[in-house]
């Protein structure tokens, strides 16, 4: 069983340098898992950060996660994939990656988390949990009240994504979610070590 506890979300605006510090940081601090976002469409550049990212993880038992490329995950032979909505279908991906990879989904509302079951993944990220800067082109908020629904709707660990800072983590580790993922609140702390630490604190 994979630990979504803590699972760090990089930032694509980061250069390699800082992304390399953030990781390591949060790993000591305690981060369960890191998914590798890049938004630009360049592959090799995409390849050169996750792998990065995967030596740093090696050996820490932190699976790393590549956002919506199928292709980048199996160049560097990363532990899973996380798809959107608009991404390559979850059946096929699970084609590719075989079935021993985590396979993530966002899932954005109830129709699509009332099929997320029947599909080949390992969890669930509802997204967006509240408003959220890094993504602006959301039209549902699940609030609470969601997610509590969507657990109860859905056999599959679920990790919200989305607003989620120190100010609203007691409240969402409340409702027994599986998982909180975490871009900023990380990556552009002072000490992504202390941060991690801090925010794993107020999820128990």
């Amino acid at each position: 069983m994979s630990d979504y506890r803590l699972y760090l979300v990089t930032d694509d605006q980061q250069d390699l340098a800082t992304l390399k510090h953030v990781v390591s940081e949060a790993v000591l601090g305690g981060v369960t898992m890191v998914q590798v976002r890049e938004k630009h469409g360049d592959v090799r550049a995409f390849i050169e950060r996750a792998q990065a990212v995967k030596d740093i993880l090696a050996g820490s038992g932190v699976p790393l996660i590549i956002n919506d490329r199928v292709d980048v995950a199996l160049a560097i032979d990363a532990d899973g994939v996380h798809l959107g909505q608009s991404d390559m279908p979850a059946e096929i991906a699970r084609r590719l990656i075989g079935p021993n990879k985590i396979l993530g989904l966002s899932i954005e509302n109830e129709q699509q988390l009332a099929q997320a079951d029947s599909l080949p993944i390992d969890y669930i990220g509802l997204s967006a949990i509240f408003a959220t800067p890094t993504k602006t082109n959301t039209k549902n908020h699940w609030g609470i009240e969601g997610l509590k629904k969507a657990l109860s709707t859905t056999q599959l660990p679920i990790v919200a994504i989305g607003g989620i800072n120190e100010a609203n983590i007691p409240q969402l580790s409340a409702t027994g979610v599986h998982g909180l993922a975490l871009v900023s609140a990380i990556s552009h702390a002072q000490d992504p070590q202390a941060a991690a630490k801090y925010l794993l604190g107020l999820m128990s």
